[in-house]
């Protein structure tokens, strides 16, 4: 079989690598992201198919664009066995209209209630049949830190996944209790939860340390073992999420909504892997004018797409839109190498200034480019509570804290532009999940007792239904209350593995 796509590292153009090969391997080995060397293009006729299929059928289509070493069988086996049975109605991205030219994109329908859940679904049958494709015979060690939804979401589609083991870090006081009982409860055989003393960015570099260390990837390889990622560093892992920007406008052609002119796209992001899926949803064909980067307290983002000066030393804020609370956005990385043309000696000496300087600034043309595409703004955890109970009182629409924060900015957006396109606002997370500050939105005065008191409280006065895998956990046991330094975190690998 022919294969056309070919995935090159963001710091080594003269990678050349299979789809199956990016995701088995997860990352370069020059410590660069894996990005393909040209992106396939939709055109009217693929989305004139498209809008008749249903989600399933759609990720086919979509993910044998960039899947093309992946046979039509594989790639049934691995989309149907991701997201049949597995989410709300058969629907994991369904769209829900508010007013005024507002679309909501649930993502949330899935069994953790995130949007991680389409990736994390998935990307284990894309992990296992890429391993097997390669002529592996090595149990792949997945290594993930986590900020809040990626651990847990990588936990249910990992667990008791023949030939992985799944390792998970993720910042002790950086995760909301629902997010902390869902990881620590886990159950399974191949499963290892660890909380840190740190926050999430000392999660991830201590990954990507421990991804990187010869030393530990030669005990590995002794033992028969391979890391690879969970993280939106794998490709695997970004590929499903460009899907469901397609299906969105799908929907939208389907619902006849007036598209001639494009629609936006509003993304609450932390390490801008969402939103960068909706970016090569773009520049494949689907419509869509302005991407509009939603960041909390924690606004690098915002700053960087604001100046052009990307710069982590900074103060760290401890939200309450937690899976946002990060400085080090790892998947901007692959966004400079499109922007700089694929020019991956100028991505690597950017991101060797991030790592001695803790910042980098891009050339004016460059930024240019940037804000041709992109509107970035920020919210803190007092407009974010406004933002809750002003949507429920005047459309009846319970969100997170995290899509608040989408909404938020996106009226910044429209104030400061006049822009009332029809506008897709990604739903990142079920508000169950974070339901001690929704309700301190809507009823601060009912704001006291146990987590699940609190999700009793809230679907008492919304009477929105509360998730079956939120209900679950009231009487699920602690497995998991391991607590490390990060500089410790090697060592629990290795004590975990079972290896000297």
């Amino acid at each position: 079989m022919a294969v056309l796509m070919i995935y090159t590292s963001s710091r080594n153009s003269s990678v050349g690598v299979s789809a199956a090969e990016a995701i088995s391997q997860g990352i370069s080995e020059d410590s660069g992201l894996f990005v393909p060397v040209s992106l396939p293009i939709l055109t009217g006729n693929d989305f004139g198919k498209l809008k008749d299929l249903n989600y399933i059928d759609r990720a086919k289509y979509v993910l044998g664009k960039f899947l093309d070493d992946f046979t039509d069988e594989e790639l049934d086996r691995c989309v149907t066995g991701a997201y049949s049975g597995n989410f709300d109605d058969d629907q994991p991205a369904p769209l829900k209209k508010l007013k005024n030219n507002k679309y909501m994109l649930e993502l949330w329908h899935g069994p953790t209630c995130a949007f991680k859940d389409l990736a994390l679904q998935l990307l284990p049958f894309l992990l296992t049949a890429s391993v097997k494709k390669e002529g592996g015979n090595k149990k792949t060690v997945i290594l993930v830190a986590t900020s809040g939804d990626t651990g847990k979401a990588a936990l249910e589609g990992f667990c008791d996944v023949e030939g992985t083991e799944i390792i998970v870090f993720y910042p002790q006081k950086g995760v909301s209790p629902m997010q902390k009982l869902q990881m620590s409860t886990q159950q399974g055989e191949n499963v290892f939860v660890c909380a840190i003393e740190g926050n999430f960015d000392d999660a991830q570099t201590g990954v990507k340390q421990i991804f990187t260390n010869t030393e530990i990837a030669q005990r590995l390889n002794d033992a028969g073992l391979q890391f690879s990622s969970a993280n939106s560093i794998n490709w695997g892992r970004l590929v499903p999420q460009i899907v469901y920007y397609v299906s969105a406008y799908c929907d939208l052609l389907k619902n006849g909504e007036e598209t001639k002119d494009g629609f936006n796209v509003v993304v609450p992001t932390g390490n801008f892997g969402n939103i960068l899926a909706a970016f090569y949803a773009k520049n494949m064909g689907v419509p869509i004018n302005r991407l509009i980067c939603a960041s909390n307290a924690n606004n690098v983002l915002t700053e960087f797409i604001n100046s052009g000066c990307y710069n982590k030393n900074r103060r760290f804020y401890t939200s309450i839109s937690p899976s946002m609370d990060i400085l080090i956005s790892s998947n901007l990385e692959r966004l400079l190498f499109e922007m700089y043309e694929k020019d991956s000696a100028k991505v690597k000496d950017l991101m060797e200034q991030l790592s001695q300087h803790g910042k980098y600034t891009v050339d004016n043309s460059v930024l240019e480019k940037i804000q041709s595409v992109f509107f970035a703004g920020c919210c803190d955890d007092e407009q974010t509570l406004k933002t809750i109970k002003k949507y429920f009182d005047d459309d009846n629409y319970l969100c997170d804290t995290h899509t608040a924060v989408a909404l938020n900015v996106y009226e910044q957006f429209v104030a400061k532009t006049g822009d009332t396109r029809p506008t897709v606002i990604v739903s990142t997370a079920s508000p169950y999940k974070f339901s001690q500050s929704v309700l301190k939105a809507l009823l601060p005065e009912k704001n006291c007792g146990d987590e699940f008191e609190m999700v009793e409280a809230l679907n008492e006065y919304t009477k929105v239904a509360v998730p079956n895998s939120i209900k679950k956990l009231r009487d699920a046991k602690v497995k998991f209350d391991v607590v490390c330094e990060r500089q410790e975190m090697p060592q629990k690998v290795l004590d975990y593995l079972n290896i000297k």
